[in-house]
């Protein structure tokens, strides 16, 4: 014999509720997990967005600066103060890249300087030996130099190119380019060109990334 189950009003209304609680906890718990991603994506991006580190040059002396059209050698000793402004954030600097300009043109080859971690608010300084033998320049740098031994003074460009990535706990971000330019700004005496030249004054740099 078969049984035959009838479900009273109550019953069903019974079952009816246990759905609805059931809907409200899994909806809760949605609402929960969405409010905590939200809440950490916020964190994260506030981490996430640093101050960019800060360049200086403390010290630049020119050792060499012989120029016979189209040729030019060069000596240059380079001092440099990296900074790192965060307190919650490290830096990793790779593929770093130091040359010297003088009026829009290239008087050095690039030098090299080893990858380097940079802990919270630490500076770090950075010495770099940049040098020129037989670069080919346009025939006016000459006439170039001469009128800013005139004026007493001559400016200096020193570019800095490389990546950096950020360091947060034990995260790291992808690589970002890095290009820092500074201007040096050496007493040039009237009369003829004697090296080296000297500048200890500081310097501070543009930084972008």
């Amino acid at each position: 014999m078969s049984q035959v189950l009838i479900r009273s009003p109550q019953h069903c209304a019974r079952r009816g509720f246990s759905i609805d609680k059931r809907h409200k906890k899994l909806l809760l718990a949605f609402l929960t997990t969405l409010t905590s991603f939200v809440a950490l994506v916020i964190l994260v991006w506030l981490i996430l967005h640093p101050a960019k580190p800060q360049f200086t040059i403390k010290e630049a002396d020119i050792d060499q600066l012989n120029i016979s059209s189209p040729r030019l050698n060069s000596s240059i000793q380079l001092t440099l103060l990296a900074e790192n402004p965060n307190g919650k954030v490290g830096i990793y600097y790779d593929d770093l890249q130091a040359y010297a300009a003088y009026r829009g043109q290239q008087i050095t080859v690039g030098s090299t300087l080893p990858p380097f971690y940079q802990g919270y608010q630490h500076s770090d300084l950075l010495t770099a030996s940049l040098v020129g033998n037989g670069l080919p320049v346009a025939d006016s740098l000459g006439y170039q130099v001469e009128r800013d031994q005139t004026a007493g003074k001559l400016a200096l460009s020193i570019k800095l190119n490389g990546q950096l990535r950020w360091k947060v706990g034990t995260w790291v971000s992808r690589k970002n380019m890095l290009n820092v330019n500074c201007v040096v700004v050496m007493a040039f005496q009237p009369g003829a060109l004697v090296t080296p030249l000297s500048s200890k004054q500081g310097s501070r740099c543009s930084t972008s990334i």
